[in-house]
């Protein structure tokens, strides 16, 4: 490492290291006069020394809460007081990295931040964990509790309990961490921070005196966010004599390193130069750097027992680092960690290049994006229409959105994105049929593959538990919103005087595409909703083929209830007649079930005027050119053939945010 001592770098030639590439950058042009000094060790940033911290100074814990009440503000604060990261005005949502969750102002992927803290002439070891709030990214936030003993439970002291500060509550409560309850955005003029304590205090029966009232925007409070932290939370149960085991609860891909896992260690250490296996794949890897994120990577020798931080071993394949997975020194086997139940897709949608030629480039692109976003499930799949492509099973349709612009972002790749369905099942009556699917039950993903009702004793669709949390007010028309979407009520309790929580029973494909939008419009923005798997419950279902002049369109088969399936028809008719190109003949669009039709649109043909050269004359001289005309098209109708262009299918097949 050198340092230049004199007159240093001539004005122009620092002008030009700026613009040239990294490693030319290293070269540095002198003006005469100019010497070059050795930079001392002293001077070099040392790795810290993570020995120093024995397991009783170390803390683990995350930050759960409700979309948009203070989380990413309150851990900017957390790093700030900590000394992490300068205080400057910039620092908004410092932990937030990805260019969509800047863009909606939404955390997406939980982010870990290790502090180091003085409190009582002791220095303590903060291992923070930063979880999105939204119900689709629930399985980010099961994850982030495994490597955690202790929450921070962040509540709006404007906004109060709300349905997704209910459900990571109990995710906390089933994991038995300590909740330490934290109520924020005291400085708002609207803010009634004595009802959310009894608000707390009645659902989650959590004395009000724990509660700490903060203001995480002015840094109000905060440093007793971190006393709680070290007095409430119990240090990690582990053990550094035992050997290595440790836990991947996250990973990334980085083109040069490789696979970056983020880990939890349960027992033993790990250093640079170790050799360690997966458990999964009972690979063999050398350890190339380990260290802690402060919030960037900062490389440390070894991490201890009970601390989190990041392992870079040389994984070239993005199938190598499974989440969940246990690391373990070689030639010392452990007892792999049960790590985690695998996510259940409850949307999934068809992915589709633009253009087939760049298959190759969204298939890398998706393999890299599901390490990283390991709820995402991926089934090969492909269309007469689209080519080959992939139906990918999301866990909501934000979840979806998200993974999309993603893809858009991060890897340059546009796709196509067909409508979101969700996975049906079907109950087999024929002997035939249950011994060519060797089970008695299937599973359907893509509604051109749904059996015919003659074969199947019935059918059955997912359902989900809605718990939606509203000002009592809005009670009335949040209920028929919910009856029209053949939701069953299941509880309703009284929060307080003025929040009042329902519980429904909805069908899944009910709220999948616009429920949350108009929940959202008919309580003001006021009401909030989520949501938790509640297994399968039988249903009329019924599959809705759309023919073209008789002929029916496969990509276009969906599968409807009974009671919806007019709706649903007339749309997709009404899509159609918007997005074919007019021909020469008349082109009737339906939607049948069955042999009975029960919505149908029609595409007028183009018409010459055959009576432009007639001038006067006889009436049957004018008919009779017409009737000529009809039977031509008549005819040209019988041989026609219907092609469908490509973007006709885009536009009905895509998700419609206006319909």
């Amino acid at each position: 490492m050198w340092t230049l001592s004199g007159r240093a770098l001539a004005p122009w030639a620092a002008g030009a290291a700026r613009l040239l590439p990294p490693y030319s950058r290293l070269v540095a042009v002198l003006e005469p006069g100019a010497t070059c000094t050795p930079f001392s060790t002293a001077e070099l940033k040392e790795k810290p020394d993570m020995s120093r911290f024995p397991v009783e100074d170390i803390r683990n814990f995350s930050i759960i809460a409700h979309v948009d009440h203070g989380k990413s503000t309150l851990a900017d604060r957390l790093l700030e007081l900590t000394g992490t990261i300068d205080k400057t005005k910039k620092n908004k949502q410092v932990l937030d990295k990805l260019q969509v969750e800047r863009e909606r102002g939404i955390t997406v992927k939980a982010q870990t931040a290790t502090l180091f803290y003085n409190f009582e002439g002791k220095q303590y070891l903060l291992n923070l964990i930063d979880t999105p709030g939204h119900v689709d990214f629930s399985y980010e936030v099961s994850r982030s509790l495994s490597a955690c003993q202790g929450v921070l439970l962040v509540v709006d002291a404007n906004e109060g309990i709300q349905a997704q500060t209910v459900a990571n509550f109990f995710l906390a409560f089933e994991a038995q961490l300590s909740v330490i309850p934290v109520i924020n955005k005291i400085d708002l003029k609207n803010a009634d921070p004595e009802r959310v304590e009894k608000q707390i205090e009645k659902v989650f029966d959590i004395p009000s005196e724990e509660c700490i009232k903060i203001s995480a925007k002015l840094g109000t409070n905060v440093e007793s966010v971190l006393q709680a932290v070290i007095e409430r939370i119990p240090p990690p149960k582990v053990c550094r004599e035992n050997p290595l085991r440790a836990l991947v609860f996250d990973s990334t891909f980085d083109q040069y390193r490789g696979v970056i896992a983020n880990i939890a260690l349960l027992d033993g250490m790990v250093s640079k130069g170790d050799k360690i296996v997966s458990a999964h794949t009972k690979k063999t890897y050398e350890v190339n750097e380990v260290g802690v994120l402060n919030p960037n990577e900062q490389p440390t020798h070894k991490l201890y027992a009970g601390q989190v931080g990041f392992l870079i071993a040389g994984m070239k394949d993005v199938t190598e680092a499974q989440i969940g997975d246990t690391l373990y020194l070689h030639n010392h086997p452990v007892e792999p960690l049960p790590g985690f139940k695998s996510a259940k897709p409850m949307v999934f949608a068809g992915v589709y290049p633009i253009d087939q030629s760049e298959y190759n480039n969204l298939k890398s692109a998706i393999e890299k994006l599901t390490l990283n976003d390991s709820s995402v499930t991926v089934h090969r799949d492909s269309s007469l229409a689209l080519g080959a492509g992939w139906r990918l099973g999301f866990l909501g349709l934000l979840h979806m959105e998200v993974f999309n612009q993603r893809l858009e972002q991060e890897y340059n790749a546009s796709v196509i994105l067909t409508t979101p369905t969700v996975p049906y099942k079907a109950v087999l009556s024929s002997a035939k049929l249950i011994k060519e699917y060797k089970e008695k039950e299937i599973t359907i993903i893509n509604p051109a593959q749904f059996p015919d009702k003659s074969k199947v004793a019935e059918y059955l669709e997912p359902v989900v538990v809605g718990t939606v949390v509203t000002p009592t007010e809005y009670t009335g028309k949040i209920m028929a919103l919910c009856q029209a979407r053949r939701a069953i009520q299941k509880n309703m309790i009284f929060i307080d005087e003025n929040r009042v929580m329902l519980k429904y029973l909805f069908p899944l494909n009910e709220i999948v595409v616009d429920f949350y939008d108009s929940l959202k419009s008919l309580s003001s923005g006021y009401a909030s909703f989520d949501y938790e798997d509640a297994g399968y419950q039988t249903a009329e279902l019924i599959k809705m083929d759309i023919l073209l002049n008789g002929n029916i369109v496969e990509e276009l088969v969906t599968v409807v209830h009974r009671e919806k399936a007019y709706t649903v028809g007339k749309t997709i008719c009404e899509r159609l007649k918007d997005s074919l190109p007019r021909q020469l003949f008349e082109i009737a669009i339906q939607a049948a079930i069955g042999s009975k039709v029960i919505a149908r649109e029609t595409v007028k043909a183009y018409r010459k005027n055959v009576l432009a050269k007639c001038y006067g004359g006889d009436i049957t001289r004018k008919m009779k050119l017409l009737k000529r005309q009809a039977e031509g098209k008549k005819k040209l109708r019988k041989i026609g053939n219907i092609e469908i262009p490509k973007d006709a299918f885009i536009k009905v097949l895509k998700t419609q945010p206006n319909k």
